[in-house]
């Protein structure tokens, strides 16, 4: 019986979900450029003429933080943003109790349903949704507190997303700052986990942490979880406490670490109070997530789309 997160978890099952997975997985692989998750068409058969359809399912990404204050969401709400620029189908899922990304994509606060719902039961996730995002309110943190209580609560969530899975290219999870249910939900229901690590001292340590979470839901909950990296986030780069920070990172991580870090501005703030992305705002540190975004790409193995970002900074930059 392993620990995670406080709760007991028993031995992983090879559930039809991450079996079903790992075949699409392996049928995308044929061809080049071929997006993860999307099965070939069958061919034509003989006879009556038959509907084809292509299977898609999105890549799920959590994105997390073992503290507040990292840039998380603001990461989570950029990223969406830049991605649905070069045509990319994004579902953004507000998992954090403060429900700050749900604001950032001015969705009403008497939204409803929302996520809570979702996981209590009472609503479908496709139901939920308000222009492509899964809102979050304080209700989240009871939600939390009953699925404590319920059986195979580490797997809500990724039931719960089966479906917009289908309909999406991409699905962003914003985590809670900590290492409790909600996240090891969010963790359970993804392809990969992004870390966001505040430029500081205790960085490699809050890192380290957040790792064995990660490990532990891969091992136990959900074999196909793999690590996409670790972003060094709202960093001031002209003084040597940052910089020794990115220098820490790269020592401990390696190629794990995007080589775009993310710059401190107030510029942040002002643009989230104007309902604003920072990519109109201020174009010249919007340039940090569209370089981080064609890192992301890469890393995905999407090439298609990563041109297409490319041709969106240059028309950016231009202007």
């Amino acid at each position: 019986m392993i620990l995670l997160g406080g709760w007991p978890y028993p031995p992983a099952r090879q559930s039809a979900a991450a079996v079903r997975r790992r075949a699409l997985r392996s049928s995308a692989s044929d061809g080049a450029g071929s997006r993860r998750g999307c099965a070939p068409e069958a061919p034509e058969r003989t006879g009556p003429r038959r509907a084809i359809v292509a299977l898609r399912m999105a890549t799920t990404i959590a994105v997390m933080s073992q503290k507040g204050g990292t840039g998380k969401t603001t990461t989570t709400r950029t990223l969406t943003d830049v991605l649905r620029r070069v045509g990319i189908d994004v579902l953004a899922v507000d998992l954090d109790p403060q429900g700050n990304l749900s604001d950032y994509f001015d969705v009403p606060a008497d939204a409803s349903p929302t996520v809570a719902d979702v996981l209590a039961g009472q609503a479908k996730a496709l139901d939920a949704i308000h222009d492509g995002v899964l809102p979050a309110n304080l209700g989240l943190a009871e939600s939390e507190l009953i699925l404590s209580g319920k059986m195979g609560r580490e797997m809500t969530l990724r039931r719960a997303l089966r479906e917009p899975a289908k309909r999406y290219d991409l699905i962003l999870i914003d985590c809670p700052p900590s290492l409790g249910l909600l996240t090891v939900n969010a963790l359970v229901a993804a392809d990969h986990a992004l870390m966001s690590s505040e430029a500081e001292y205790f960085s490699l340590q809050g890192v380290e942490q957040a790792l064995e979470v990660i490990e532990l839901a891969k091992d136990s909950l959900n074999p196909d979880l793999e690590w996409l990296g670790v972003l060094l986030n709202i960093a001031d780069m002209r003084t040597v406490h940052a910089r020794e920070a990115l220098v820490q990172l790269k020592q401990r991580f390696g190629e794990r670490v995007f080589e775009t870090p993310i710059r401190r501005s107030v510029a942040y703030a002002e643009s989230a109070e104007r309902g604003t992305s920072i990519i109109d705002y201020r174009p010249d540190l919007g340039a940090d997530y569209l370089a981080l975004a064609g890192e992301l790409l890469e890393r995905l193995g999407w090439k298609d789309e990563r041109k297409r970002l490319e041709g969106l900074r240059d028309d950016l930059l231009a202007a």
